[in-house]
């Protein structure tokens, strides 16, 4: 008995500091493979959160925060993208400053990646607005100077 709880119980770290290691080198992997903002400007590409607050949110329809965030939840999008938008291991960071809305509209009807699309059968523009909202009223965080832990 205790030879079985023994072996359950290295069998059980093990397998935790496998995953953790998988973890690890799975996002290293992903920082490489996306250029960093600046790169992306001098390859000609578009740098996604460089364009002013202000000119992202001109053309964003006004939605309602605090649905958007009951909606991000039951579409699931929690799943991949974090309860607070704020990225996970399957999703990426899409809050604070999330891209123009008219990339959000394009990204989220008609997906490149991994992610599902959600046409207008599925989540109507009002909706999608909302969830918008949602994104652009997380807080940032805050600044690594006011980190006590950090100093």
């Amino acid at each position: 008995m205790k030879t079985q709880f023994l072996f359950t119980f290295v069998l059980a770290w093990a397998l935790a500091i496998v995953l953790a290691w998988g973890i690890a080198v799975a996002s290293a992997a992903q920082q490489q493979a996306a250029p960093a903002p600046q790169q992306a400007q001098r390859q000609g590409g578009p740098a996604p959160q460089q364009a002013a607050p202000a000119q992202q949110n001109a053309n964003a329809p006004a939605g309602n925060a605090a649905n958007g965030r009951k909606l991000f939840v039951s579409f699931g999008c929690y799943q991949c993208h974090g309860y607070e938008a704020q990225g996970g291991s399957a999703g990426p960071r899409l809050a604070p400053r999330p891209i123009a809305y008219a990339q959000f509209m394009k990204y989220v009807r008609h997906p490149t990646n991994e992610m599902p699309p959600f046409t207008e059968k599925i989540v109507k523009d009002a909706e999608l607005n909302d969830v918008y909202a949602f994104l652009r009223a997380q807080p940032a965080p805050p600044d690594l100077d006011k980190i006590p832990l950090l100093k």
